[in-house]
Formats: structure tokens, C-alpha cells, sequence
């Protein structure tokens, strides 16, 4: 197993998120070749080689972009003066004036932490529901430590309800599914006293309108109800995606983007602060 293989081993069972990339197509001359693969983490850090460094500022940029959408990203690192490549949907093409004078395409892979379900209740209805979630590939979580799960369902049945949903609201989660009839929810919230924005956190009755009999239908219900809030309303999906990625600026001498950090080349020139991909810009800039 080569050092990067092992290392998106070790960061996926972190849950830590990251971006892998390998070169597909490599065209001379340029130091990476097909197969030169690497991991981008959200600061910016890149670990392994897909290029050099005009590559690898490209290679930050586009990285931290597919971090932030969860997409995944054909990147085409140009040489200026290539003839015109359009951007397609799932690619992007780039132009290195300092490109020694090949052609790279590297794929761009984001590895998100699955999003973790916290379950409550030793019912046929919890069972069911911890089945699906796994089906659905989430975490599900049933330790009562609510840090970092993307959605809280509650199916205790009478049991512990009240406590569970005081402690997925103070956890921060953004989806609470209480598993009561209209009636019996309704007097669970009024009873502890919710904020109108922390009562809106909690759906009661759980899950989407099907007409769930069984335990199985009532799980595909609420994991339904679970995943649209996911995919449609924008439930964030835990600290999975990192919400601060470092900041991004244009080189203005070579165009390219650069991630602004503290070894990022840079001058302050009348109040205006500016950015560099190498030294070599900066000084060109301060020349002119």
C-alpha cells in the first residue's frame, strides 16, 4: 500500500474530510506523470505530488472548491498559449503562465465523513430506522453524544424523549424527528418550553406522509424526510464539509488563483493588499 493510500485510510477513519487527487494525463514535458496522486486537506496543505508548484496552486484552489460543493472535479492545467479548451460541467481548465510547457489532468475526488444519525429508542421502530440509516450509508449514533450528527431521531416511544431532544438541540442539530402522534408531540415540545427557532428544529409527527403502518414503512418515512432535508432544504450535513476554507485571491502579473496563507508571496501597495503565486510575480509587480 503506497504513503497516500494510507493516509486517506487514516484520515477517513478520522472523519476528517479531504480531497484526493490523482493525475490522469500528463502531457511533456511536466514533472507528474499518470498515476502521481496526492491528498489536499481544507487548510490548503497538499501531501504527495501531482505536479509542480504552479500546478499545485491550481491544484489548491480547485481542490478547496470541491470541498465546499461536495462535487467531483475534472482539473486541465494548460500551458499559456494552448489552444482554447472550454470548461464543461465536471471540468475545469486552467492556464499556468508559468507552466513549463505540458498538459496535466488531474481528478479531483472530495471524501466527505458520512453524515452521522442519532438514534434514541429500543423499539421496532428505532431498529428499523438504525437498518435503513446503515443501508443509507449514515453513521448511526447511539451513545446520546449528539456532536456533530446531522439529524436526531427519536423513537423511545415515551421514553427519554423529552432529555433527547434538550440535548440534540443544545448539540446544534438542525433536524429533530420525534416519533409521537400529532396530539402526543405537540404536548412533548409545549412542555419544554422551545424557542420558536429551536421548536422549529423538531419535526413531529416524524417523516413524510405515506401512510407507514409497519415499523420498515414509519423508518422509510422519517429517513425520507431525513435525506430531503439533506439534499433539498440544505441541511448542512454536520461538520462534514468544512464551512471556513482559506482565502482565495488572483495573482495579478500571471492571473493565477492563490490561497492566501502566511507563506503566500504578498505586498500592501497604497492601502491595496496583493497576492502572488511565486516570487518571481511579486517582483515583477513591484518593478512595474
Amino acid at each position: 500500500m503506497t504513503t497516500i493510500a494510507r493516509r486517506t485510510q487514516d484520515l477517513t477513519a478520522s472523519r476528517a474530510p479531504f480531497v484526493h487527487a490523482t493525475v490522469v494525463r500528463a502531457q511533456d514535458p511536466t514533472s507528474a506523470r499518470p498515476g502521481d496522486d496526492a491528498v489536499i486537506l481544507p487548510d490548503g496543505t497538499i501531501e504527495g505530488f501531482v505536479g509542480g508548484v504552479c500546478a499545485e496552486n491550481s491544484v489548491r484552489a480547485a481542490a478547496l472548491d470541491a470541498l465546499r460543493d461536495g462535487s467531483a472535479l475534472l482539473l486541465r492545467v494548460l500551458p499559456d498559449g494552448a489552444p482554447a479548451f472550454p470548461d464543461t460541467p465536471g471540468a475545469r481548465v486552467v492556464v499556468n503562465p508559468c507552466h513549463s510547457g505540458g498538459a496535466l489532468e488531474i481528478f479531483l475526488r472530495p471524501v466527505l465523513p458520512v453524515p452521522v444519525l442519532g438514534l434514541v429508542g429500543d423499539t421496532p421502530i428505532s431498529a428499523a430506522v438504525a437498518t435503513l440509516a446503515a443501508f443509507l450509508d449514515f453513521e448511526v449514533a447511539t451513545s446520546g453524544d449528539y456532536a456533530g450528527a446531522t439529524a436526531v431521531v427519536v423513537a423511545g416511544l415515551g421514553k427519554g424523549e423529552q432529555d433527547a431532544i434538550r440535548a440534540a438541540l443544545d448539540a446544534g442539530v438542525g433536524h429533530i424527528a420525534l416519533v409521537a402522534s400529532r396530539k402526543r408531540g405537540a404536548a412533548v415540545l409545549d412542555e419544554l418550553a422551545l424557542s420558536d427557532a429551536e421548536r422549529a428544529r423538531v419535526r413531529t409527527p416524524a417523516g413524510l406522509e405515506i401512510g407507514a403502518r409497519s415499523p420498515q414503512e414509519i423508518a422509510l418515512s422519517i429517513m425520507a424526510e431525513v435525506v430531503r432535508a439533506l439534499r433539498v432544504d440544505g441541511l448542512a450535513s454536520s461538520p462534514a464539509r468544512p464551512a471556513a476554507l482559506p482565502q482565495q485571491a488572483v495573482d495579478p502579473v500571471c492571473g493565477m488563483t492563490v490561497l492566501v496563507g502566511p507563506d503566500t508571496p504578498h505586498v500592501r501597495i497604497d492601502g491595496t493588499d496583493h497576492w502572488f503565486c511565486c516570487p518571481g510575480c511579486l517582483d515583477r509587480h513591484v518593478a512595474a
